[in-house]
C-alpha cells in the first residue's frame, strides 16, 4: 500500500537525518513532497529534497501560487515533522500558520507525528513541556526525543531519533506497521538484551581496574538487532555515549555487580540475551573509601587482594528464568589455535547457544578495527566464522540468532 507522505523539516542542525527518512518512504513507494520551514534551508537546501522526492519543496505559504498549503494539506495521508525545534512546537501548539509546513499542519485531517530535538533543557523546559501536552491531547503523535550526544558537545536528552525509527513511526501511523515488520522487521516484538563495553572495579575513590573493551562490537549488535524491528534493552557498562545507538532503551551497569543485577532482574522478560560486554573476572575484595596514598617512608606497595566475580553468563545461560537464545562473547590471546581451544572449553563449561570467540590484542579486537568472531555452539563446534568491520559482524551475528530463533519456534 502507497501513501502520500508529507515530510515537514524544522530547523535544526539534525535536519540532514531527514534525507535518509525521505529515501527509505520513497523506497517503500510512497509518494513524499517535503516542506521545509524557510529557517531549515539554512541547513539543507530545497535542491536537495527536490531532488530526493522529485517535487518542488517550498516553504512559503504563496510560493506556488493559489492555495498550495490546502492541496498539499487535502492530498496527504500523513504528516512527518521533524526536527521539530522547540520554535516550531510552540508555533504548532498556538495553530499559528505563518510558513507553509504550520499552515499545512493546521489544514490537515490526516495523521501527524511530530520528532521534536533539541537541547535537554529546552526540552524540559515547562513551556516545551505544556506544549507537547497540548499536542498530544488533540491527537498529535510526539515521539520522545532519544537520548546521547549533543550539538553543543552535552550529552543528555534531545537528540532527533534515527532515520529508521522515524520511519517505523511513521508506517505505524500509516497502519503499515504489521506488513512492515514481516517484510523488514523480522524480529519484530522479540525482546533482545544486550551487554557492552568494559566493566570497571573500584579499588579507591579515584582509581579503578577495567579493561580496553570500547563497547563498539556490544553497540553494533544493538544497532543490528534495533534495524530488524527488535525491542533492545542496552545494558552499559563504559561506553562513549556517541557510540549508543538511538531508539534503545539504555541501562547503566559500570561494575561487574551492578551488570549482575541489571542482567539478572530482566531475564524473565527477555527472548534473547547477548553477552557482548567485557565483565572483569575479579575485583578488589575491599574498596578503600579514601584514596590510596605513598608512604614515603618505604617503597613497598600496598597489596590488593582480588576476588573472583559472578560469571554471568553461566549464570543466565542455567538460570531458570533463562532466555531462549543465550549468546556469549570470549575475547581471547594467543594463536588462532589457542583461541579456539579455550573457545571451546569455555563453549561446553557456560551453556550458551553460541559463543563468539575472537582473538584481541595489539590491533585486535578493540577499538575501531575489523573483527573476526568465530562461533561455537553449546558444544564447541564451530558453526560459523564471520569477518569485517563491527557493524557488518554484528549484522552476521543477529543473522545467526535470527536463525536459531526459528529452529527453536518449530
Amino acid at each position: 500500500m502507497t501513501a502520500t507522505v508529507v515530510v515537514g523539516v524544522g530547523a535544526g542542525i539534525a535536519a540532514y537525518k531527514m534525507a535518509q527518512v525521505v529515501r527509505d518512504l520513497m523506497r517503500g513507494g510512497h509518494d513524499v513532497t517535503v516542506v521545509p520551514t524557510p529557517a531549515s534551508l539554512s541547513f539543507v537546501g530545497a535542491a536537495t529534497w527536490e531532488a530526493l522526492s522529485g517535487h518542488p519543496a517550498h516553504s512559503g505559504v504563496f510560493e506556488a501560487g493559489g492555495a498550495d498549503h490546502v492541496e498539499i494539506a487535502r492530498r496527504a495521508e500523513l504528516v512527518l515533522v521533524a526536527p521539530a525545534t522547540a520554535d516550531l512546537l510552540a508555533r504548532l501548539r498556538l495553530g499559528m500558520a505563518d510558513d507553509l509546513l504550520t499552515t499545512t499542519v493546521l489544514a490537515a485531517t490526516c495523521p501527524v507525528v511530530v520528532a521534536p530535538a533539541m537541547h535537554t533543557a529546552m526540552w524540559q523546559d515547562p513551556a516545551t513541556r505544556e506544549n507537547v501536552r497540548v499536542l498530544r491531547q488533540r491527537g498529535i503523535t510526539v515521539l520522545d526525543p532519544a537520548e546521547g550526544a549533543l550539538s553543543s558537545g552535552d550529552t543528555g536528552v534531545g537528540r532527533l531519533p534515527d532515520p529508521e525509527v522515524l520511519v517505523r513511526a511513521a508506517l505505524e501511523a500509516l497502519g503499515e506497521r504489521r506488513s512492515a515488520d514481516a517484510q523488514d522487521h523480522p524480529l519484530h516484538g522479540v525482546r533482545i538484551l544486550v551487554t557492552a563495553g568494559g566493566t570497571r572495579e573500584a579499588i579507591d575513590p579515584v582509581r579503578f581496574l577495567g579493561n580496553r573493551s570500547s563497547g563498539r562490537q556490544g553497540c553494533a549488535v544493538a544497532a543490528a538487532a534495533l534495524a530488524l524491528g527488535a525491542e533492545v534493552t542496552l545494558v552499559l557498562a563504559n561506553v562513549d555515549p556517541g557510540l549508543v545507538p538511538e531508539g534503545v532503551r539504555v541501562v547503566h551497569a559500570p561494575s561487574a555487580a551492578s551488570m549482575e543485577e541489571a542482567v539478572t532482574s530482566r531475564l524473565g522478560g527477555t527472548d534473547v540475551l547477548v553477552m557482548a560486554a567485557a565483565v572483569a573476572d575479579f575485583r578488589p575484595r575491599e574498596t578503600r573509601e579514601e584514596k590510596i596514598k605513598k608512604d614515603p617512608s618505604t617503597d613497598d606497595a600496598p597489596v590488593i587482594t582480588l576476588e573472583r566475580t559472578t560469571d554471568i553468563l553461566a549464570e543466565s545461560a542455567h538460570s531458570p528464568h533463562r532466555p531462549r537464545v543465550v549468546v556469549g562473547f570470549a575475547a581471547e590471546t594467543g594463536s588462532v589455535e589457542d583461541v579456539l581451544a579455550r573457545g571451546r572449553e569455555k563453549a561446553e563449561r557456560k551453556g550458551a547457544d553460541l559463543l563468539a570467540v575472537n582473538a584481541v590484542g595489539a590491533g585486535l579486537g578493540f577499538g575501531d578495527v575489523d573483527n573476526t568472531l568465530h562461533l561455537l555452539d553449546a558444544h564447541g563446534e564451530e558453526v560459523a566464522t564471520i569477518t569485517g568491520s563491527k557493524e557488518s559482524v554484528a549484522r552476521d551475528l543477529v543473522d545467526q540468532v535470527r536463525v536459531l530463533l526459528g529452529t527453536m519456534s518449530r
